[in-house]
Order: C-alpha cells, then sequence, then structure tokens
C-alpha cells in the first residue's frame, strides 16, 4: 500500500512537471525545458537524469526492470521519451531525438505500453 501511494505521488509529481515543461519546450524550443522534461524521468525512474538518458534503450529497460516500477511508469516513460525526440528533431538535435525515440519504442515494446496514448494525469495537467 506504502509503495503504491508513493508511485502514485511520482507519478502526479512527473505529471505536473513534464506537461508544463513539454508545452514550454515545444512553444519556446527551450534547451532547459527539455532538461527539466529528462530530470523527471530520471525522478520517476529513480535515477540520475544525466545517467538515465545517456542509457543505449534495453539497458535502461533493464534499469527499469530492476527498479521494480517499470510496469507501473512505463507508459509515462516512453510517452515523455517520444514527445521530446519530437521537440528535439525540431531544434536539430537529430542524434539526440533518435536515442530518446529508441527508448521509447524499447520501454513501450517491453512494457507492453503505447507511446503515442497520453497517459490519463498527462491528460489532465495538459486542459
Amino acid at each position: 500500500m506504502l509503495q503504491h501511494d508513493y508511485i502514485l505521488e511520482l507519478i502526479q509529481e512527473f505529471a505536473r512537471t513534464v506537461s508544463a515543461a513539454l508545452a514550454r519546450a515545444r512553444e519556446l524550443r527551450d534547451p532547459a525545458a527539455v532538461r527539466e522534461v529528462e530530470g523527471a524521468i530520471g525522478g520517476l525512474l529513480e535515477l540520475d537524469a544525466d545517467t538515465a538518458m545517456s542509457l543505449a534503450p534495453q539497458s535502461l529497460v533493464t534499469m527499469m526492470t530492476l527498479a521494480g516500477t517499470g510496469d507501473a511508469v512505463a507508459g509515462y516513460v516512453s510517452y515523455a521519451l517520444e514527445q521530446l525526440a519530437g521537440v528535439m528533431e525540431e531544434m536539430g538535435e537529430d542524434e539526440l531525438a533518435e536515442l530518446r525515440h529508441e527508448q521509447a519504442d524499447a520501454v513501450a515494446e517491453a512494457f507492453d505500453v503505447s507511446k503515442e496514448e497520453v497517459p490519463e494525469e498527462l491528460r489532465v495537467t495538459m486542459e
């Protein structure tokens, strides 16, 4: 029960942070907002953001599996990574965009979630 409540709190904080930062990243092509989304992903995974974002796609999946929270957060992570990839493409960061696409694909496939579907908590905070 406590772990469930803890994960719910992490997801709610993630949704608040990511929805605002993604909006800024899309509208302003703001590198600081991109880093904020990456930081939120790292926080949700309970990893250092720089470490999490530099992991090869399968390594990211492995870390999520080992943490034991992968199933609970995979939809949020894959969606946020895919959105970041699009922003990075628009910013001309093609190499990083490709890595984010590959990370999103790996997470979505490993945990059987859609990287395109907006998670409910993000849908609510984006409205």
